[in-house]
């Protein structure tokens, strides 16, 4: 799926929490799927190009992110994410889902997946927030930033001259964005525009992704603890090693901790947005997760 096609495809879901951006590709059950940050829904283009003869699958942009328009005052909590997703599947009539995560994604499918088994066919998590192994401490300057009402000149720099950008992180140095990628030649100029326009595009939207950054709490994933272990949802954990922020040792907390967790997969050169530059390293799995699950 090229860029305009995404923007062609995108439609919203008018819910309580706001006009939820999203689109939808392919035949049979729905599968949803939730990034991360400071992505969109287009992140999981290169999977779903892979199960869309399986799954009807879309991809939300979350509150705070990407295309989804959200009131001034309007709570962008993990847990208030967790209640949308509820909110736009309620308004689309869809009654049980597959639900794939990814980053600040997974942690609020976790939620959804606490608060909502009954309405989830299977579970897929990906590298993402834990317990209470988050924030990472990479990302504290970034919510300090955020605290202090002057994150958006970071992300200007990068959207404004890509260049100098992917320069700096050739040299080594940390680049927001690049720095989550094994091959951050997936992020062109247009790709980065995607990304990074919407969330800069206004005073308010501006505000709302400052607010995104300052919602990382690890009480909204401590609160689910009992849930998680109670969750007899079919779960399968795709972890890439190479991640930065989230160890694999969380990859098999989840294992322990979810009664229904199937396995962990190790994708050995995958960093946090592998689902977007190593695509078949999750769509592969996951498709034999799924015909296993529908075999039960």
């Amino acid at each position: 799926m090229d860029i305009a096609a995404f923007h062609a495809s995108r439609r919203t879901a008018v819910v309580s929490s706001g006009r939820i951006a999203l689109f939808e590709r392919g035949q049979g059950p729905v599968a949803l799927f939730i990034h991360g940050v400071p992505l969109n829904g287009y992140h999981w283009r290169h999977v779903i190009e892979r199960v869309q003869h399986r799954r009807t699958c879309i991809a939300i942009d979350l509150m705070g992110l990407g295309y989804t328009e959200i009131g001034a005052s309007q709570d962008v909590s993990f847990t208030a994410q967790a209640r949308m997703i509820a909110e736009v599947l309620n308004a689309l009539g869809i009654e049980k889902i597959d639900l794939i995560g990814n980053d600040s994604g997974g942690a609020i499918a976790q939620i959804f997946a606490a608060h909502h088994p009954e309405r989830l066919r299977s579970l897929v998590l990906t590298n993402c927030d834990v317990h209470d192994g988050w924030p990472p401490p990479q990302v504290l300057p970034i919510m300090e930033h955020a605290r202090n009402g002057t994150l958006a000149p970071i992300f200007q720099r990068i959207l404004d001259r890509p260049d100098l950008a992917r320069e700096s992180h050739a040299r080594g140095e940390s680049v927001p964005l690049f720095r989550s990628y094994a091959d951050s030649g997936f992020l062109t100029d247009e790709v980065i525009g995607l990304y990074l326009q919407p969330l800069l595009s206004s005073q308010q939207r501006i505000e709302a992704f400052q607010r995104y950054w300052l919602g990382f709490d690890n009480a909204h994933t401590v609160a689910i603890h009992a849930a998680l272990k109670r969750l007899q949802v079919p779960t399968l954990i795709v972890w890439g090693l190479k991640d930065i922020f989230f160890d694999k040792k969380w990859a098999y907390w989840l294992r322990y901790t979810i009664p229904g967790a199937m396995r962990v997969i190790e994708v050995a050169d995958g960093r946090l947005f592998f689902p977007e530059d190593r695509p078949d390293a999750l769509a592969g799995p996951m498709l034999q997760f799924w015909a296993e699950v529908e075999k039960t």
